[in-house]
């Protein structure tokens, strides 16, 4: 067999050329596939085997020629989305046909491609595994399996068996890595949650080890968070089939938040379909992202970059819960920025985090309650060209320092929300939101909004009780930017950003007080 992306056996000066692509010492090159999948149009209705094969198979043609693209262009590792194969909307027997059986990977080592033979149902898995090894390229992708369970199991389904939402990482030369049952369901009714949550990571030649967790799973402690801090990885892959909802959750402001929180890279993979608010995939890094959102047009996307390796040493803003908790008063060694080596504090006469002045209580303006996220926000606008505000709710007070030069013919407000959101999932979430409101009238704040004009300085802050805090900043045409600085200092956790490099959408501390879920 022929590889399509073969690599030249000569180094120079630390520097690797594979397929054209010159690849830096101490880097490695990821490519993400966005995928406007082909779905069943009757997903709750029973097929059989043979014309379940048929529709995934024309979403694998796609995948091939996706995998043959990266490759050509020097990946070594590619990331699918959820549901890309097989689709959604399915009943418990609806999708059964769709099901691989696939064994867990703590059973053994299997290639799927090179031993076809050693289990029945497999089809899909065989694929996935030749186009990794016609490739010589690592793959992840999402697939439904099942797994027979004996009657005497007291969590065995009347059916006999389990059905899982299932991620596999497939090695370049096809064998199977690692599998990983999706843990938070999100209304899936076809699928089974696991008995325990699954840890699940695999080995790279290039960078290590990378993690692995689904969609929903993103927005909880466990499996996401324990996996990330339990295994010290720096590497995840995210397959997601995510539905995009301003101004706090959009896939790609959600995805860069999280790589920027635990300073990891994160090969995000979201599923395309614009009229039902799916898109936004990226390869992201704690400082610098390649993303893909697009409401406008069908289609697939493959984004490729090479990106640096985060080492295991990298300490990330929320891994030391002792610094968390120490007073930090007069200390600037918490605070991080995106230039990841710089310190910074406020100067002398300036505010700091946890303060606001006489002459900003004075001239506070009035709040008020509008509902964003489905949760009741306290807000106050802001006004004017400049200004310093104050908003509380519950145990949480969040503070805004704010400067623009032109005033524009848009209202923003500041928002605060402590408390357990209970729609669409059950969590806690303390956030401190500078949002641009959809209109002019106050019952716009809290509504999605996708463009502004906007250029704002500022500095947001708020006495989060948590130490799991992700910084969202979402300009225009949903894109992403970064902070200036972002850190602890006197027990408050703070954001600041001279002049977005686009109007404003949201400035946010999304805090996930996980133990109040």
């Amino acid at each position: 067999m022929v590889a399509l992306c073969w690599k030249l056996p000569i180094c120079f000066l630390f520097y690797q050329v594979v397929s054209g692509r010159v690849r830096r010492e101490g880097h490695y090159v990821a490519a993400v596939y966005e995928h406007e999948s082909i779905l069943s149009p009757t997903p709750a209705v029973p097929v059989e085997r043979c014309s379940a094969l048929e529709l995934m198979g024309r979403n694998l043609d796609i995948y091939e020629k996706q995998v043959l693209a990266a490759a050509r262009q020097g990946a070594q590792i590619i990331v699918f989305p959820e549901d890309g194969i097989h689709g959604f909307n399915f009943t418990r027997s609806s999708i059964y046909p769709y099901l691989d059986f696939v064994p867990h990977s703590h059973s053994g080592k299997w290639n799927p491609c090179r031993e076809p033979y050693l289990f029945n149902d497999t089809e899909v898995v065989q694929r996935l595994s030749c186009m990794a090894l016609k490739n010589k390229i690592f793959l992840v992708a999402n697939l439904g399996t099942k797994q027979p369970c004996e009657r005497s199991d007291p969590r065995c389904p009347s059916d006999g068996r389990y059905q899982f939402n299932t991620n596999v990482a497939l090695a370049a030369d096809g064998a199977l890595l690692a599998t990983y049952r999706k843990h938070n369901l999100y209304f899936e009714y076809a699928f089974d949650t696991p008995p325990e949550p699954d840890y699940a990571f695999f080995d790279t030649p290039f960078a290590g080890k990378f993690g692995m967790f689904t969609c929903f799973d993103i927005l909880f402690f466990e499996p996401a968070v324990n996996l990330i801090r339990q295994y010290n990885l720096k590497q995840i892959v995210y397959p997601t089939a995510w539905m995009n909802q301003l101004p706090l959750l959009s896939a790609v402001e959600f995805q860069q938040a999280f790589a920027t929180a635990f300073n990891i890279n994160i090969l995000a993979a979201n599923i395309h379909h614009p009229a039902l608010g799916m898109t936004g995939s990226g390869i992201y890094t704690p400082v610098k992202s390649f993303i893909y959102h697009n409401m406008e047009s069908y289609g697939g996307k493959l984004i490729v970059a090479e990106i640096p390796v985060i080492t295991a040493d990298y300490k990330s803003n929320l891994e030391s819960d002792e610094r968390f908790r120490e007073n930090l008063h007069d200390s600037c060694r918490t605070f991080t920025s995106t230039s990841l080596d710089d310190e910074v504090c406020f100067k002398e006469q300036e505010e700091t985090p946890g303060r606001v002045s006489e002459k900003g209580k004075e001239q506070s303006p009035p709040s008020f309650y509008a509902e964003m996220m489905y949760d009741n926000f306290t807000f106050v606008p802001v006004w004017g060209e400049r200004g310093e505000l104050q908003v509380c709710a519950n145990t949480l007070c969040c503070y805004l320092n704010y400067r623009r030069a032109v005033l524009t013919d848009e209202l923003y407000a500041l928002g605060v929300f402590d408390g357990l959101h209970t729609v669409h999932g059950t969590y806690y979430v303390q956030a401190c939101a500078l949002v641009k409101c959809g209109g002019l009238s106050f019952s716009t704040c809290g509504q999605e909004v996708t463009d502004a004009t906007a250029l704002i300085d500022f500095q947001l802050w708020g006495n989060m009780s948590t130490p799991y805090i992700f910084p969202l900043l979402l300009t225009s045409g949903i894109t992403l930017d970064f902070a200036d600085h972002m850190g602890w200092k006197n027990n408050h956790y703070f954001l600041s950003k001279n002049r977005t490099s686009s109007g404003l959408l949201t400035a946010a501390l999304y805090g996930r007080w996980y133990e109040k879920d």
